[in-house]
């Protein structure tokens, strides 16, 4: 019987030894599969930051592309708001130049009339009434007679010999009257300079 309880012992052993190998077993397909979950894991986390990264530059490329267009209607809106007040200016413009010869005759009718004459009186209400309707829109007359020669405002038509040294470069005589318009010389003033 001794043998049989040798046998026992070593069919104990040997059992102990298989289930000390099934539970080792376990134990690395659970850590093996814990560390699979660990790189699954690690795997969704990297994908989730490549989507992040990914979402944040389109996030900075669409913001930045916001502030693009609105600098473009903003300038846009800004260049049509001076092109609309340059063509309301630039209209005046054309028509107060075109009103330059009438006011020009209504001073000649006027030098030509005796200030006794009824009609002189009518001629002079309806030019103070054009000059002052001209002038509120922005239309100013260049003063000539007597300055220096200036040729941003001034034509010279001729130079004459001056009649005294202090008149040398000077306006002497306006041949037609120039004006500005905002700022502008719509029309120069035609002078005689005296040299």
């Amino acid at each position: 019987m001794t043998t049989n309880k040798d046998d026992l012992k070593n069919n104990q052993i040997d059992t102990d030894a298989i289930e000390d190998a099934k539970i080792d077993g376990e134990e690395e397909v659970t850590e093996n599969s814990s560390s699979a979950k660990g790189r699954k894991k690690s795997r969704k986390e990297r994908k989730a930051d490549e989507e992040l990264i990914a979402l944040k530059e389109k996030n900075e490329a669409l913001n930045d592309k916001y502030l693009r267009l609105f600098s473009d209607f903003d300038n846009f809106r800004k260049r049509t708001i001076k092109e609309r007040i340059e063509l309301s200016s630039t209209a005046s413009k054309d028509l107060i130049t075109d009103l330059l010869p009438v006011i020009d005759d209504f001073e000649r009718a006027l030098s030509s009339l005796e200030d006794n004459n009824p009609a002189h009186e009518g001629i002079n209400l309806i030019y103070n009434k054009i000059v002052k309707t001209l002038k509120q829109k922005g239309l100013e007359e260049i003063e000539a007679q007597g300055q220096a020669f200036d040729t941003d405002y001034h034509e010279a038509l001729t130079n004459i010999p001056a009649p005294s040294d202090d008149l040398k470069g000077k306006v002497l005589d306006v041949v037609q009257k120039g004006y500005t318009l905002g700022g502008k010389v719509i029309r120069f003033a035609r002078v005689v300079v005296g040299s």
